[in-house]
Parts: C-alpha cells; sequence; structure tokens
C-alpha cells in the first residue's frame, strides 16, 4: 500500500510552496489535503489556481469543518503530515491545544501519537507571542521550518526558490527530492 500524507494549508501567503509540496507528496504517495477557508482566498488572490489544483491531485480534500474526516483519528495511519503556509492562528491554537477544526486536530493526533508534524510558518517580523508558540509546538515533537530560501542554488526565479524550499521540507519526512541542487552536489 502507498504511504498516505497530509497536506494542510492554511491562510497565510504562501500557496506556491503548498503547490510544490503537493506534488512531490504526491509522486511519494496519497495525499489528504484540509484545505481551510482562508487559503481559499489566498489561492485566488496568489494565483491563477483554483481548488481542482488540490482536488485533481490529491486522494481526498477536507473542509476545516469536517471533524470526523480520517485524518482527524489517531487510529488513522498516515507517514506525516505538513501544514504549508501555517498561519499564526494555526500556530497558537496547536501550542494551545485549543483547536476547533480539522487541520488543528489533524496536527494536533500528530503531536500526540508522535508522528511527523511539519509547520511551515509564513509571516515576518515575528513578535514573542509567535515565537513562544513556536517552541511550544517544537517541544511537543512539531518541527518548525519558517519559509526562508535557500539560494545557495543561485535560483534563477521565484519559482525555483519555492521549488527547493519545499524539496527540504520534504526532506522532513524522508521523501527524496530532485529539484535544485544539494549543498556540495552537482545539478543532474
Amino acid at each position: 500500500m502507498q504511504p498516505r500524507y497530509i497536506l494542510a494549508v492554511t491562510g497565510a501567503s504562501g500557496m506556491l510552496y503548498a503547490m510544490h509540496l503537493l506534488r512531490g507528496l504526491s509522486s511519494a504517495g496519497r495525499v489528504h489535503v484540509v484545505l481551510s477557508d482562508a487559503a481559499r482566498q489566498v489561492l485566488q488572490a496568489e494565483s491563477d489556481w483554483d481548488e481542482s489544483v488540490f482536488t485533481d491531485a490529491a486522494e481526498a480534500v477536507y473542509r476545516p469543518d469536517q471533524m470526523g474526516a480520517p485524518p482527524a483519528s489517531g487510529s488513522w495511519q498516515h507517514s506525516g503530515m505538513i501544514v504549508c503556509p501555517c498561519s499564526m492562528a494555526t500556530l497558537g491554537s496547536l501550542a494551545t491545544g485549543a483547536g476547533d477544526s480539522l487541520i488543528h486536530r489533524a496536527a494536533d493526533v500528530c503531536l500526540k501519537e508522535g508522528r511527523r508534524l511539519v509547520l511551515v510558518p509564513r509571516e515576518t517580523p515575528l513578535n514573542q507571542i509567535h515565537l513562544a508558540n513556536m517552541l511550544t509546538v517544537s517541544r511537543a515533537g512539531a518541527v518548525i521550518m519558517p519559509a526562508c530560501p535557500g539560494l545557495y542554488s543561485r535560483p534563477e526565479a521565484v519559482e525555483d526558490m519555492a521549488r527547493h524550499f519545499a524539496g527540504r521540507v520534504l526532506d522532513q519526512l524522508g521523501l527524496d527530492w530532485f529539484w535544485g541542487e544539494r549543498w556540495g552536489e552537482e545539478k543532474e
């Protein structure tokens, strides 16, 4: 059976990252997407895409109010979850355990079950509350990967930077990626 992954997309800026992650995850297994209402709005603001880019590539796409969906249960097996972009509201909910959406519940399940959870916050500057929340969820087991693309691969376009950063996020789930180049390695 192919591995399953969860990609949660919240209303922070950074849909280009989410799209590259969706492509990488779907090439590695089956993807279940949780798309917040705010993410749908940001998708329209940042791109010419619509929700079909997710529904066409994912095994399932959920609304945040679908609290009975499989990712809400600890007995539903998967190989990791990425929240990208991760809004500060989502981060705060995870840090306090006061989640009220499927995104929050699925991420909380990852933490309680000891599964891989990668959060990609896309906000700047960060205030003390943001930083404290990041430390809290990191201590609980999440990986915090702010959207900070590297430049050592000499990207020629924003697309190159987003693809390279998405590859680094996929590394956190143990997935091999082939976009750009790794430090000290030649391009293929």
